[in-house]
């Protein structure tokens, strides 16, 4: 019998030496359905033999933010503009051997930043301990690409990121998959589909495994982000680029450089001289999209000095377990000032999303 290598090799070929067009779209995305479900056997199989040596890094601050790039780009310099931590920097490949992480403090929040050994080709394959810098790339909450003005193409590096079921810039898309007894796959549109049609998306779902399933789309997706959909291991992360050396570069190559990036945030910086780097510390901090909540004892004056920092999109409810264990359980009621409240000291729920800046306070029972 085959091995799972050799099936998702004959799969490959197959894919290869079919014509794309929209007669053989469903065709083709059932065979790319059936690679997604035999690599997610063998990922389970090499899983279940026990952990591969990885890089642990120890959460630290209230986000964090990896470092990715080619090696030798200035990653470790950057790192050291960034935070004060101590890097190895030399111009030659793989001088950062190790995950080095340093915190960044701007506007009372605590970044930390973790600078990796440089990713190359075949990477999410294992390639230079590629592996184990994309595990700690995929658990941030912003990946910061350094690119070398030099050297701006990151093609390479961007599939490997998106073999490694990374995906930049990007938000999960609105398909959910219900299983059922009986009745096979009913797929059910709320919107109209251009990009994929109804019954590849049944077919792949079938070709994945799903016997019996409802598929409600709710948006325009396409045959990738349903493959995305069905192997449920991807992560979305928002993506920065710092364009480095910027200080070295001729007239006319900053421009062709952002000229790459058109879908992307990008600050042009130097890391040897400092340019930019305040820029690109405000550029994290509204990419993480982080908030500060002032809180006030009941009958005393609120904290206006040292804030509470949590991240957009947070409620009451958020808030109470980051502050203590107990706080939801024995939760009664809270007050809010600030953006988020309809008029000042509005009494609000655990389900209240608070806003920057926000005053809060909290009633426990006693």
């Amino acid at each position: 019998m085959a091995t799972i290598e050799e099936q998702i090799k004959e799969l490959e070929e197959q894919i290869a030496n079919t014509k794309y067009n929209k007669a053989t779209e469903a065709h083709i995305g059932k065979l790319k359905a059936k690679i997604a479900r035999l690599a997610a056997e063998d990922e389970k199989r090499k899983s279940s033999k026990g952990p591969t040596k990885g890089f642990y890094v120890k959460k630290a601050g209230d986000a964090t933010v990896a470092l990715v790039g080619f090696p030798s780009v200035g990653k470790s310099t950057l790192l050291n503009q960034l935070t004060g931590a101590k890097s190895a920097v030399g111009a030659y490949h793989f001088t950062t051997l190790d995950i080095v992480p340093g915190v960044l403090e701007y506007n009372h929040a605590k970044i930390q930043i973790l600078d990796m050994p440089g990713l190359i080709k075949d990477a999410s394959r294992g390639k230079g301990r590629g592996r184990e810098v994309i595990a700690a790339a995929r658990a941030s909450d912003v990946i910061l690409l350094v690119v070398d003005i030099f050297n701006p193409k990151m093609d390479v590096l961007m599939k490997e990121l998106y073999n490694a079921a990374i995906r930049l810039n990007q938000t999960r898309p609105d398909v959910v998959i219900t299983g059922s007894s009986q009745g096979g796959v009913l797929v059910k549109p709320t919107v109209k589909l251009t990009k994929i049609d109804a019954e590849t998306v049944k077919e792949m779902t079938i070709a994945y495994g799903h016997i019996n399933a409802t598929v409600v789309v709710r948006e325009d997706i396409n045959v990738e982000q349903m493959l995305d959909v069905l192997s449920g291991n991807r992560v979305y992360i928002k993506c920065v680029v710092a364009i480095n050396k910027v200080d070295l570069a001729k007239p006319g190559e900053l421009e062709a450089t952002l000229a790459l990036y058109p879908d992307h945030i990008t600050v042009p910086i130097s890391a040897a001289t400092g340019f930019g780097i305040e820029e690109l510390k405000q550029t994290l901090y509204d990419t993480i999209e982080m908030i500060r909540i002032y809180l006030k004892p009941q009958g005393k004056e609120a904290d206006l000095v040292e804030p509470l920092i949590v991240k957009r999109g947070n409620t009451v409810g958020d808030i109470c377990e980051v502050l203590h264990r107990d706080f939801k359980s024995n939760f009664r009621y809270a007050m809010v000032w600030g953006n988020s409240a309809k008029f000042p000291g509005q009494t609000v729920g655990l389900d209240h999303m608070v806003e920057d800046e926000d005053i809060l306070t909290i009633i426990v029972k006693r």
